[in-house]
């Protein structure tokens, strides 16, 4: 996404590109040569979204290009248009977008995943101020290292190449790193060591520490399971087809943790991640063992495809024994949240209200969306268990994601703010700024909300 981003410099020249909508679009043309206007009526441009005018001068050469944009979605106004433009260097005409959304948009837009094919025609260039791309760049790192994190298959991004990438994120800052694995993950992280067991990839816990010990702790915690069988309840083949993109949680919190870090936020920063290959062998996670996790809590294995919740709820307790000022976990946790608020809205979960409406707030300010569902606690009932403390899930299907968020509450205490967002990480399909693959989804949200909270 970097080369499709440049600075705008004397002597550096762009076409001139004007994002308008109809409104703007109906009062720009009365300004256009009586040529033009031609030109954009017979191409049928009216500042729809989506729709894009090439308008050439006398010699036929481009001098100007019109871009409908829906400017209630401003970060991915322009997200269509490096796909879609001649390879050139362009410059905002207009101010219909701020420069930083329409920095996003179109460098979002430009983004290809290209490790194991030959590298793509570097695109049109947006020229910029160099303070905007200076803003922009720590974002678009962390964007970019969701999606190529989550795009990357199994075989290359395993708990072990997991684990080197926080590693390589505590070298870039200066942070410390530790991994735990064998006999220590088993003993401080029984869970984790349970649901990976199975696996020729054996599972891990990274965990890196940043910041001074005067400041408040925030502790980020992502689900890294690099990919999801399902277990001895081995998922349909249409279900385990997208399963790499299971580590998508541990992405997100990765990709916040160097947001974090980059800006110098006055936090003492936690990042855990507890990260399994859910695989099938001999040795693998049975239905109906009970495991002794990290808090003392037993829990009875209902189902193996159910590992997300049991390899987060010791990382979660790992983080409450020191106290937290606010606590976030993300995971590709559940089916139900996506049935129930579709692949494009993560589901949000919080103890403390106000922590959830600064976020939810935040969300609404940077056009990152969020829903919040309840901790509607009689549903705890559904996790009954008659030999253990609690079940990882119930036999019904109902209430699929409220049940997993009260799975991991119980190791949450009510006094510690905690935020669970259960996400899906992809975009099924290619659109503008949101090619097919991996995503960040409410990235810029948090990273907005903890500025606010900490800056």
């Amino acid at each position: 996404m970097k080369n499709a981003l440049a600075e705008a410099t004397r002597g550096r020249s762009g076409i001139p590109l004007e994002p308008v909508d109809r409104t703007h679009w109906r009062a720009r043309q009365k300004k256009l040569s009586a040529r033009e206007q031609r030109w954009a009526a017979s191409c049928g441009f009216d500042g729809t979204p989506g729709q894009i005018c090439l308008v050439a001068d006398a010699r036929g050469d481009l001098s100007r290009v019109f871009a409908g944009v829906d400017v209630a979605s401003p970060p991915f106004a322009l997200g269509a248009l490096p796909s879609l433009l001649p390879r050139a260097d362009y410059v905002l005409a207009n101010d219909t977008l701020a420069p930083r959304d329409a920095a996003l948009g179109w460098a979002l837009g430009a983004y290809r995943y290209a490790r194991y094919v030959a590298a793509p025609k570097d695109p049109p260039r947006l020229l910029l101020p160099r303070a905007v791309l200076n803003e922009t760049a720590p974002l678009l790192d962390a964007i970019t290292q969701v999606r190529d994190l989550v795009n990357t298959p199994s075989q290359d991004m395993n708990p072990a190449h997991l684990c080197e990438a926080v590693r390589e994120a505590a070298r870039g800052h200066r942070a410390e790193f530790k991994v735990f694995e064998g006999a220590t993950l088993e003993r401080e992280f029984p869970t984790v060591h349970a649901v990976g067991r199975a696996s020729a990839q054996a599972p891990r816990v990274a965990r890196l520490r940043w910041g001074k010990a005067s400041d408040p702790l925030l502790a980020l915690v992502g689900k890294g399971v690099t990919f999801d069988s399902g277990g001895l309840d081995i998922k349909p083949a249409d279900g385990m087809r997208w399963m790499k993109k299971d580590m998508g949680g541990a992405a997100h919190a990765l990709a916040l943790a160097r947001l974090v870090m980059a800006a110098d936020l006055p936090v003492r920063l936690l990042l855990v991640i507890p990260t399994v290959d859910n695989a099938i062998s001999g040795d693998a996670l049975k239905p109906g063992e009970v495991i002794r996790t990290r808090a003392g809590v037993t829990v009875e294995v209902d189902n193996t495809d159910a590992e997300g919740r049991l390899i987060l709820c010791d990382a979660l307790a790992a983080c409450v024994e020191e106290k937290p000022d606010l606590l976030i976990d993300f995971a590709t946790l559940t089916g139900a949240a996506r049935v129930a608020l579709g692949p494009d809205l993560p589901a949000l979960f919080a103890n403390h209200d106000d922590a959830a409406d600064a976020l939810l707030a935040a969300s609404r300010a940077q056009h990152d969306p969020l829903w919040r569902l309840p901790l509607w606690h009689p549903y705890r009932i559904m996790l009954a268990s008659n030999i253990a403390d609690v079940v990882n899930t119930g036999a019904s299907r109902h209430a699929g994601a409220i049940t997993a968020a009260l799975y991991l509450e119980r190791f949450v205490p009510a006094t510690t703010p905690w935020l669970h967002l259960d996400l899906y990480a992809w975009n099924d399909s290619d659109r503008p700024g949101k090619p097919r693959g991996g995503e960040a989804q409410a990235l810029r949200a948090c990273f907005a909300f903890l500025q606010e909270r900490y800056g």
